[in-house]
């Protein structure tokens, strides 16, 4: 735009969860027709939701739990778990930290040094539960800690950091290449995060199977807080979920997309889904089920950082188990509960039987009074 003579920078309109609703369709069908199958290279898992790479969320025995329902759980490979033999104190510091104190808590206890010898151990617990073994690292690790988890008999690596790309500077003379690390391991390997169209392609012509979309969204995390960096996550799905279209188009491959962070609802799941994501990645409705180990809590994984802490231990509390979080039976009316059934009933809304007709059929509206139309009740706690 220009203004007097000026040219002046314009901002885009970007949408998150609360401002976007879904249309119904002109067909419906029976919830129970609707397939909600999620598909990461050769695996399939018959829900498309996966536990989030956090230790309060996913250990050995969580990952197994999220297999037998059917989805996928991601641990942390250079969380508490390959850190400590036994990670409960850890877990117990954190959690009995008075708030004053947390952030120095969650540094000392991440100051432990990582060993590398539980590496194999970790992913052959996992193992062990009939889970697919799915295991995080970082960038600057991936190099080392991926061929390692593999070689263990990890199923798919998920290199994560706030924000990932293809294009990386640094004072490291080669850096991780991605398409170099594809080439390597013999495994899936999906890659996190980012918001942009841009650099999601760029991360697809690497060779990677999976994306991960989402800065700072998570109830855990205060990247936006601290830099001011992040992008409302209907807005980012629906950028590369384009660019997964596109690049599928072009070369013949489908990436699976991811979207992680922000989802408390069945409702924000299925917007997330209509966005164009072929699964969501979950944290803190996980956090507060019974057999997750942090008890109640949940942190991110860069709420220790030594220098710029970017996340912070949450009270979560404990609700449900995890059966009722994914599936019901649900005594709340807040769609924390029942989340595939949440999404089965909107995909029959919309008239779709599977997430790929779901894609096509559904259509988003901006609707920032979605959440309060009508609600006065509600808001008022009148019920």
């Amino acid at each position: 735009m220009t203004l007097l003579g000026v040219r002046v920078r314009e901002l885009r309109a970007t949408y998150g969860f609360e401002e976007v609703a879904i249309v119904p369709g002109d067909v419906t069908t029976n919830p129970e027709l609707s397939v909600t199958q999620l598909d990461v290279g050769p695996y399939s898992f018959s829900i498309p939701i996966v536990a989030s790479a956090m230790d309060a969320i996913v250990d050995p025995a969580f990952a197994g739990l999220m297999a037998r329902a059917g989805g996928l759980g991601v641990m942390n490979l250079e969380g508490l778990y390959c850190r400590y033999e036994d990670p409960t104190d850890a877990l117990r510091e954190i959690a009995s930290a008075p708030r004053e104190n947390v952030t120095d808590a969650l540094q000392r206890v991440y100051a432990a040094e990582f060993n590398e010898a539980l590496v194999e151990r970790r992913v052959q617990e996992i193992k062990a539960t009939g889970a697919v073994a799915a295991v995080s690292v970082t960038p600057q690790r991936a190099k080392r800690l991926a061929p390692v988890a593999v070689e263990a008999g990890a199923d798919i690596i998920v290199v994560q950091s706030t924000v990932t790309t293809a294009r990386h500077i640094s004072n490291s003379f080669t850096g991780l290449r991605l398409n170099e690390l594809v080439r390597e391991v013999d495994a899936p390997v999906i890659v996190g995060n980012m918001v942009t169209a841009s650099a999601a392609m760029e991360l697809m012509e690497q060779g990677i199977d999976g994306v991960l979309v989402g800065v700072g969204p998570g109830a855990a995390c205060t990247t936006r807080d601290v830099t001011g960096v992040g992008v409302p996550q209907v807005s980012a799905t629906l950028g590369v979920a384009a660019a997964r279209d596109e690049f599928q188009a072009r070369t013949g491959k489908y990436v699976t997309v991811l979207t992680d962070g922000g989802i408390r609802t069945g409702g924000d799941l299925c917007k997330a889904i209509a966005a164009g994501a072929d699964g969501v990645m979950i944290g803190t409705p996980f956090a507060q089920t019974q057999e997750a180990p942090g008890k109640g809590f949940n942190w991110g994984m860069a709420s220790p950082h030594p220098a710029l802490p970017r996340g912070t231990r949450v009270n979560v509390g404990v609700h449900a188990s995890l059966e009722q979080v994914l599936f019901g039976p649900s005594h709340r009316t807040d769609g924390t509960h029942n989340l595939v059934g949440a999404l089965q009933i909107c995909m029959s809304m919309v008239g779709a039987q599977t997430i790929p007709e779901f894609h096509e059929r559904a259509e988003l509206v901006v609707a920032p009074t979605i959440a309060t139309e009508g609600k006065i009740l509600q808001r008022s706690g009148q019920i």
